[in-house]
């Protein structure tokens, strides 16, 4: 049992995706042949055309590239709000055919840390205490089988740490970083968020040159609710270069 910590790798990528979404876009215009595209594409810097192709709003060719994340450290209540993105792919670990009788990490709110080592140590007592109960239903129903495991798991708490991959093209990426790296968007989701868009900028610089909330492009949609602080939003993006 310990506090869980969040990672996130990029495992693989569209190779070139810059040039794969680039070629995507010229195809649609020009009455050039494939082997003519492909070299034009591979021996010009594409990313003036890709912002090009951004600002128009032709975003159908940035389903092209995906881009497919492990992740770990991240509590089963983030978890129930990354799957409400459904154009992705996901693979999680099972609180059903793995057994927590050893133990389970969990993720500690940084509201209750913030409250001192006191509180802190209340909430991993009863983190503790939820594991027993754990293993006192498992112990009842059969064992670390999978059959006890699937009815014991009731008792874990949304702390409990999974891992998972998770695919997504950039299209539905791009949409994911608009609405989860706000810092109107839940405190874990966003961290996690902001780990992902700094590793597609990496991966794909012109394609994600302007992904992220909002508020970097345009008012906030939020309204009246939103954060205030858009220019601290727009520093933490700049460090991404």
């Amino acid at each position: 049992m310990a506090k869980a910590e969040l990672k996130v790798m990029l495992l693989r990528a569209t190779p070139d995706p810059d040039e794969v979404v680039a070629l995507g876009a010229r195809l649609c215009y020009a009455q050039a042949d494939l082997d003519t595209l492909r070299e034009r594409v591979e021996t010009r810097d594409q990313q003036k055309y890709i912002s090009g192709v951004m600002e128009r709003g032709h975003l159908s060719v940035t389903e092209h590239a995906s881009f497919t994340f492990a992740v770990e450290g991240v509590s089963r209540a983030l978890l129930a709000q990354l799957t409400r993105h459904r154009i992705a792919s996901f693979s999680v670990q099972s609180q059903r055919y793995v057994s927590m009788a050893d133990g389970f990490d969990f993720v500690v709110p940084p509201s209750i840390s913030a409250l001192g080592e006191e509180e802190e140590a209340e909430f991993i007592r009863q983190m503790n205490t939820m594991h027993a109960w754990y293993c006192q239903w498992q112990e009842k129903l059969g064992g670390a089988k999978e059959k006890a495991n699937e009815d014991a798991r009731f008792v874990l708490p949304n702390a409990a740490a999974t891992r998972l991959l998770v695919t997504m093209n950039a299209r539905e990426l791009m949409h994911f970083f608009e609405l989860r790296c706000c810092n109107r968007a839940q405190w874990e989701i966003r961290e996690m968020a902001w780990q992902m868009l700094a590793q597609c900028r990496k991966a794909a610089p012109a394609l994600f040159a302007k992904a992220g909330p909002a508020c970097l492009s345009g008012p906030c949609p939020e309204g009246k609710a939103a954060c205030g602080k858009a220019k601290e939003v727009k520093e933490r993006h700049a460090m991404l270069l």
